[in-house]
């Protein structure tokens, strides 16, 4: 919700609320996966605004389960609305525990960071594909419209993973490019997106 503010003493004096602001997050899209190689957010298409409507969107992923054991979930941006190649600068760190209390740790993860790479970017990794273990989060990305600047993104996500972990990731970093980012896709590093839900929003 947007915050506002009156001057008035009282709320009483106020005689006015047609432009009090419903709210600042606007549901764009929603996409099931279903056995999905990929899902993408592809501004245009299907309903998608994935432009300079807003300066700020966030995608929520909810319940993702992958077909195939031990996988990150990844991601990668798109200047032409088809090839998911965009130059990655990023840094990775996670912290972690077992189901009985064992090997807790908070690590750097260098072997996820990417130094201007066209990879896919990880956002989570270590899914497990048993059928109580999945993962959820969140993924910002800031002014993907601009045509001066680079494209920062954050992430923050949890994980039950394989060998009965769980995982706190975070992840962050820009898409080095001065062109329009006009596209969004998700896709495990190997197999498929088995289950969940992929919500994009934008931000007033």
């Amino acid at each position: 919700m947007a915050l506002v503010k009156y001057n008035n003493n009282s709320i009483s004096d106020v005689t006015e609320l047609a432009g009090v602001p419903s709210g600042a997050i606007v549901h764009i899209k929603t996409l099931t996966a279903s056995s999905s190689s990929t899902i993408s957010f592809i501004d245009g298409s299907s309903s998608v605004v994935f432009d300079n409507t807003y300066p700020v969107y966030f995608i929520k992923f909810i319940s993702v389960h992958p077909g195939t054991n031990d996988q990150p979930l990844t991601f990668q941006g798109t200047t032409d609305g088809s090839n998911f190649n965009t130059t990655i600068t990023s840094t990775h760190f996670e912290a972690l525990v077992r189901e009985n209390n064992s090997s807790p740790s908070v690590n750097y993860q260098s072997s996820q960071d990417l130094s201007q790479s066209t990879d896919f970017q990880y956002i989570q990794k270590d899914f497990g594909n048993d059928d109580d273990q999945n993962g959820s989060g969140t993924l910002f990305i800031f002014n993907p419209s601009s045509t001066t600047f680079v494209k920062h993104f954050v992430c923050r996500s949890v994980g039950y993973v394989y060998e009965d972990y769980v995982k706190d990731y975070f992840a962050a970093g820009y898409l080095n490019t001065t062109s329009a980012i006009d596209a969004i896709q998700f896709k495990m590093s190997s197999g498929e997106i088995q289950g969940g839900t992929i919500d994009l929003f934008g931000v007033v």
